[in-house]
């Protein structure tokens, strides 16, 4: 488990699963996702590709919790290991609940993320991708230190995503 000012990071649970969804399936959280709100389908996959993440690296995505109200999962993000084009990458992701915007929490939670990347994990680079219209999470990652150093075509037909990069 890890902490923050405000927020507590915990390993996910099998029992996160409802919350997950939940927040992955609301059309708000995936504006900018060019696939849309997740199917039950893909939010099991996803969900158990995090699992899975974890089990193999001890490392992966956060289930993430206000400290004032520790009951209550307001989003889910961490580092894990994502395929950007041809070469893996260390990942930067997050995605949080629209009642938890606009508090300066993925800020928060991507400045803990990377100092967690480059001391607990020792390593030396941290990769972000963000779509170029998401403003909000271009300037959480900018805030973070993280800086734009290219592009991904990573959704097809799609404009082509920004790379933000962090390195130690």
């Amino acid at each position: 488990m890890e902490t923050t000012e405000r927020l507590i990071l915990r390993k996910p649970q099998k029992e996160d699963f409802e919350r997950f969804f939940e927040i992955n399936k609301d059309p708000q959280t995936n504006l900018y996702n060019p696939s849309g709100p997740m199917s039950l389908e893909k939010a099991k996959n996803t969900f158990n590709r995090m699992l899975e993440h974890w089990n193999q690296n001890n490392f992966g995505a956060w289930a993430v919790l206000e400290k004032e109200n520790p009951e209550e999962i307001i989003g889910f993000g961490g580092l894990s290991f994502k395929m950007y084009g041809e070469k893996e990458e260390l990942n930067l992701g997050y995605r949080f609940a629209p009642e938890a915007w606009g508090k300066g929490y993925a800020t928060e939670f991507s400045k803990k993320t990377i100092d967690f990347g480059f001391n607990d994990l020792n390593v030396k680079e941290i990769f972000g991708v963000v779509r170029p219209d998401n403003v909000a999470s271009i300037k959480v990652l900018e805030k973070a230190g993280m800086e734009k150093t290219g592009k991904l075509n990573d959704v097809p037909d799609q404009p082509e995503s920004l790379v933000y990069r962090i390195q130690k």
